[in-house]
């Protein structure tokens, strides 16, 4: 192994194309120059394609949770009521937030590796009234699902006058979403999933309900209030120092993103989910969630004959590839491999053959190359 050859396969962060690690090692720029507000302007109108919306696209210097946090503060006060549907470790994190704020929050569990059922969302609904808000994850990073936010909108707004809030993180850009005709209220996502960027950015935009309930919440927020962030981006600025150089970055990424296609994009990443799976069901070691239930941006692997941490420790030291592991009570159980953003079906092919040798080292008895031809079937097909 090339001591700095990394291969990284994990659900985020992602590989940066090469252009925009250029484009992010451009000279520093003033953030209040006329520069910076010509770079506000030109990336304003490409983000909103992205979360299939016509409103602009907050962005705000921090990770994904300052988002998620974003979209707390901004929409419920202390002693409010709101729903969280926790798929998983990042539906659990909503809960968190919440509780930090002292909302009232009724959480609605689903088992580890499955999706969210509409229909159970109605019943709850209807039983609590009061429900301000419901905070859902359209992709849960730990399991590998994808859950079904456009009839989950359906149901909230059928149900409820409660605003519908989505945690995108580790889908936006990858993942087909239509923001407006599906009636989310509010999206998140982050910079280092599918979007091809560092870590250190966050996005948000907001339906014109929600920004009515935004205008008129009293819970105080300084740093992550949103109207502040829109105010300023009305006029190309932002109301703090932005990252100046993952803005750079940025532009470069919504260029390539203009240049593939958003249709080409999801089409990508679907074949590579598929090409993924068809390779561990050739191998026979199973998979964590249903083919209904799989995100297009990562799998995870639910191995029953071998250790996980075994398979990923072997990867890691003959190959430089990252894989990540499972998170709380599947910690050790399960392996997922991120196929999202600056990711080809070349990578996938690299990935499973290199999975396939890893192994037979572990002791797996395997036919070597099944899992591969079963990838490149699907590719073929």
């Amino acid at each position: 192994m090339l001591s700095d050859q990394q291969l990284l396969r994990i659900p985020g962060p992602t590989p940066i194309p090469p252009s925009v690690q250029r484009a992010m090692s451009q000279p520093m720029i003033g953030h209040r120059g006329q520069e910076t507000k010509e770079l506000l302007k030109s990336i304003k109108p490409k983000l909103k394609p992205i979360f299939g919306t016509e409103q602009d696209v907050a962005i705000i210097t921090g990770s994904g949770t300052a988002g998620l946090e974003a979209a707390v503060v901004n929409t419920v006060t202390p002693g409010d009521e709101v729903l969280v549907i926790a798929t998983g470790a990042f539906g659990e994190r909503f809960v968190k937030i919440a509780d930090a704020y002292q909302i009232k929050t009724h959480r609605y569990d689903v088992e580890w590796g499955e999706a969210v059922t509409p229909g159970a969302i109605k019943e709850y609904l209807t039983k609590y009234p009061a429900i301000k808000a419901v905070f859902a994850t359209f992709c849960e990073t730990s399991t590998g699902v994808l859950n079904p936010v456009q009839e989950l909108a359906k149901v909230v707004h059928s149900h409820s006058d409660a605003l519908f809030i989505v945690d995108g993180v580790s889908c936006i850009g990858g993942v087909e979403c239509k923001m407006d005709e599906w009636g989310i209220d509010l999206l998140v996502t982050g910079s280092q999933k599918a979007m091809m960027l560092p870590a250190g950015l966050t996005f948000i935009a907001a339906s014109d309900r929600a920004w009515k309930t935004i205008e008129q919440n009293e819970q105080p927020r300084f740093y992550l209030g949103l109207k502040k962030y829109r105010d300023n981006l009305e006029k190309d600025s932002t109301p703090f120092t932005p990252a100046l150089s993952l803005l750079l970055g940025l532009e470069q990424v919504l260029t390539l993103m203009n240049e593939e296609g958003l249709e080409q994009i999801h089409e990508r990443h679907r074949l590579m989910m598929e090409m993924t799976r068809a390779a561990f069901r050739a191998l026979d070691i199973p998979l964590l969630t249903s083919d209904i239930a799989a995100s297009p941006t990562v799998t995870a692997i639910k191995p029953a004959d071998f250790e996980a941490e075994a398979l990923r420790r072997v990867l890691k030291e003959e190959f430089g590839l990252a894989v990540a592991g499972g998170q709380q009570h599947m910690k050790g159980e399960i392996f997922r491999i991120g196929h999202m953003g600056y990711c080809s079906p070349a990578d996938v092919l690299q990935t499973i053959s290199i999975v396939e040798i890893s192994l037979r080292k572990i002791g797996k008895d395997i036919e070597l190359g099944k899992g591969t031809q079963a990838a490149q079937e699907i590719y073929l097909g």
